[in-house]
Parts: structure tokens; C-alpha cells; sequence
């Protein structure tokens, strides 16, 4: 066998599991479609009302479930069945869109029943995660390929990224957004299909009453006592609610600024795509969580840069390549971020852990949201991208001032890694847990 093909196969060895291999296509053709409804619905609030601040209003009842409600998903999903709650999580999304899909078909749609169908998802995303993150586990055979098998899952969400907005962009150009919820619909069937295929081993659950508020409330205490998992936390809120104008105010800057329409909206999302690809591919080649505190910063840098230079630009080619720029520095920030925040957590606390950044990735953005609709609405889109590159920048170089905790923190857990490898198997070091750009769905 060639050395080539050993490495293509030690690049893919996850999908040598069964269950891993349903997994994989099932949700590479669920998240192609979630990202034509994303688009699709973005589009149309734009479409009905020509107003930014709607588009927020919308982004926000999307995300606030999540905020809420997801400390609580995350102790469900330890005390039941994943496999169950993902079935029934992805049906509900798929009932969803069917029902969206006839009112846009139709002609009945109007804006506060995108509102209240967005935030219906929202509740349902805010159960699928936590499930989804820990179900993983469960469906590589092999522990040994759990992380090739995370950094596989970077790759099909950041290239259904990449293919979603671009077919979404020439179907609504051509049939309208209907044709995409449909297909969204159709494509979560994929993934239901392969939930029901899989043949998962029965693992113990929580018995007994679950104590919800005093488990969160003892996972956040362990978290913000620590510098760098408090540190982490806060830079990756504050550049979820101040960098999330990119996403949301994408239509407007497409038509208004850019004068194109939803092909060019689909070409700047999967412009981001393509460079949050290259991001995970990046990190995936990363042998150790070494030196990703640096990452984090020097990303988080090229991310502000990337949104202040966004701001000024009136050319479509120009603003491609800035939006590869963007989804790259914004794919390395976000993944490093959970890398690192994964590797050095105490195990009995990593749930309410991954808890406390869903909340500070996706939560937050619902209020990133309806604030830049806000100030989109009254200084418009470039001054809002401006405003958010600017931030988002001070908040990297003010991160940097905790590098040298994270640098101990991060050598220590892997001295301890080494050290332990002469007594146990080897445990993976990289834990790239699918990683969305701002903005972007739940799978």
C-alpha cells in the first residue's frame, strides 16, 4: 500500500465504524439542507420587509431557546437515551420546515410566523445539542478514532457551509425560498433513516430525581473559578454577540451594498465556508492543543481585521475574499476555544461545561442579534460591521494578557497525557466539536 493511501486512510479511519459511517452521511445531508433553510428564511424576512432590525428580531427568537434551555437539555441527555432524543429532535425540525414550506408556497408566510416557527426550532436545536455533542461517543467503535472522528464532523459542517448557500441562493433566485424548506425537510429523513439503522450498545443511565439547579449551579462555579475556562468563556461570548452582524446582516449587505440578490448572498456564505474548511482542516493536521492559546488570538485579530475590512468594501470579488478570510479566523477562534476548553475540563464536569459554551456561542448571539438589527436599523450595515470588527479585536488583545495561565494549564494536562500513555492506550488530544461559524445552525 502507498504511503498516500495509508495517510488517506488514517485521515478517515473513524468511518471504518459502523454506526460512525450512518452518522457521518446522514448529517452531511441534514446540514446541506438546514443551511438552505438558513438562507432561505434570511432571505425572506428580507425579502417581506426590507428591515434590519426584523432580520434581528428573527435571529434572536432563533437563538434565545437555546440560552435557556440548553443547561437543562445537557442533564437530560446524560439520564436518557440519545439515540432517542435525536430522533425525535430531527422529526420535530422536519415538521418544521414542511410547515414553513406550505405557508411560503402558498403565499400566506408573513414575518411573525417566521418569528414563531424560528423560535420553535430554537427549542428543538436547544435539546438536539447537547445530545448530539455526547452521542458521538457512543457511535465510534474504536475510542482510539474519537478524534479523528470529531475533526471528520468539522469537516462535513463546514462544507455543507460551503454547498448549502451556493444551491440555496440559485434555487430561491429561481423557484423561490419554498423549494429549500422543502428539501431541508426531506433531508433530515437522511438522518432519522440512520439513527434508526445504527445498533448502539446500551450504556447506564442517571437514575433517580435529577437535581437541575444544583448541577449547574456547581458547574458554573468550577468554571468561572478558573482563569483560563473563564477567560475562554468570556472572549468567546462577547465575539458571539458582537462579530454575529456578519452572519445576520449578509442579505442586506448583499443587495444594498454589494447590489446583488440571494446568488450573491449564497456566494458570500459559502465564501465563509470555504475558509472555516480550511480552518478545520488546519487544526485537524494539529498533533497536541500546544500552542492554541496563541491560535485563539491571532485569530480572533484576523477576525476584527476581517469585519473592519468587510465594512469598507463595495466589490463582490473583494468581499469574497475578505469572507474567506472571516470564516477562517472565525472557525480557528471558536474551534481552539472548545479544543482547549475540552482538553483540560475536569470529566465529571463536562457537560455543564459544554453547557456554558453553547450558551456563550449560541445564546449569546440571540442577543448579538436583536442588537445589531438595532444599530444596522439606525447606522446601517457597515457601521455595524465596523463596529463589531472593532470589538472583537480589542477583546483578542485583551485575551492575550491570559496566555501564559492557558500555556501552564495546556502543558501540564499534556505532561500528564504523556506520562500516561505508558501505563493506557493512547487518548486523543484534539476534540474539534463541531464547530459553527457565528450564525450558523444547530445540525
Amino acid at each position: 500500500m502507498s504511503n498516500r493511501k495509508k495517510g488517506f486512510n488514517l485521515l478517515i479511519r473513524a468511518l471504518g465504524s459502523r454506526n460512525y459511517r450512518l452518522y457521518f452521511f446522514g448529517q452531511a445531508v441534514s446540514l446541506i439542507g438546514t443551511w438552505m433553510q438558513q438562507i432561505a428564511m434570511r432571505w425572506l424576512v428580507y425579502r417581506l420587509t426590507k428591515s434590519e432590525l426584523l432580520l434581528g428580531v428573527v435571529g434572536f427568537a432563533s437563538d434565545i431557546p437555546v440560552f435557556f434551555l440548553v443547561p437543562f437539555a445537557g442533564v437530560l441527555a446524560d439520564k436518557f437515551k440519545r439515540q432517542r432524543i435525536l430522533a425525535i429532535t430531527q422529526g420535530l425540525a422536519a415538521l418544521q420546515a414542511f410547515i414553513l414550506a406550505v405557508l411560503v408556497i402558498t403565499d400566506q408566510a408573513a414575518v411573525w410566523h417566521v418569528v414563531v416557527l424560528g423560535a420553535l426550532l430554537g427549542v428543538i436545536n436547544a435539546f438536539d445539542i447537547p445530545a448530539r455533542q455526547a452521542f458521538l461517543v457512543e457511535v465510534v467503535e474504536n475510542k482510539e478514532d474519537l478524534g479523528n472522528a470529531i475533526a471528520l464532523n468539522s469537516f462535513i459542517f463546514n462544507g455543507a457551509l460551503l454547498i448549502g448557500p451556493v444551491m440555496a441562493g440559485v434555487l430561491i433566485a429561481f423557484f423561490g425560498e419554498g423549494l429549500c424548506l422543502i428539501l431541508n425537510g426531506v433531508s433530515y429523513l437522511a438522518l432519522i433513516g440512520a439513527l434508526l439503522l445504527m445498533k448502539i450498545p446500551e450504556r447506564k443511565t442517571t437514575s433517580g430525581n435529577i437535581q437541575l439547579g444544583r448541577g449547574i449551579l456547581e458547574g458554573a462555579t468550577y468554571a468561572f473559578r478558573s482563569v483560563p475556562i473563564r477567560s475562554i468563556l468570556l472572549l468567546v461570548a462577547l465575539v458571539s454577540f458582537m462579530g454575529v452582524s456578519y452572519m445576520l446582516l449578509m442579505p442586506v449587505f448583499a443587495e444594498d451594498v454589494l447590489h446583488g440578490g440571494p446568488q450573491a448572498f449564497g456566494y458570500l456564505m459559502s465564501a465563509t465556508g470555504i475558509g472555516a474548511l480550511a480552518g478545520a482542516v488546519f487544526l485537524a493536521s494539529r498533533r497536541n492543543i500546544l500552542g492554541l492559546g496563541k491560535v485563539i488570538v491571532i485569530s480572533g485579530i484576523m477576525y476584527g481585521i476581517g469585519l473592519f475590512a468587510l465594512s469598507l468594501s463595495h466589490h463582490l470579488i473583494l468581499s469574497l475574499v475578505i469572507a474567506v478570510a472571516v470564516g477562517f479566523s472565525l472557525m480557528m477562534q471558536m474551534a481552539s476555544s472548545n479544543t482547549i476548553l475540552q482538553t483540560i475540563v475536569d470529566d465529571r464536569k463536562r457537560g455543564r461545561v459544554i453547557s456554558l459554551f453553547v450558551m456563550a456561542r449560541r445564546g449569546v448571539e440571540s442577543f448579538g442579534s436583536l442588537v445589531a438589527g438595532v444599530v444596522a436599523h439606525r447606522f446601517g450595515t457597515p457601521d455595524t460591521l465596523m463596529i463589531g470588527g472593532i470589538v472583537c479585536l480589542l477583546a483578542s488583545v485583551a485575551f492575550a494578557t491570559k496566555l501564559s495561565m492557558i500555556r501552564e494549564t495546556s502543558r501540564a494536562f499534556y505532561k500528564d497525557m504523556k506520562d500516561a500513555k505508558s501505563d493506557a492506550k493512547p487518548v486523543p488530544v484534539v476534540r474539534v466539536i463541531n464547530e459553527l461559524p457565528v450564525g450558523a445552525p444547530n445540525p
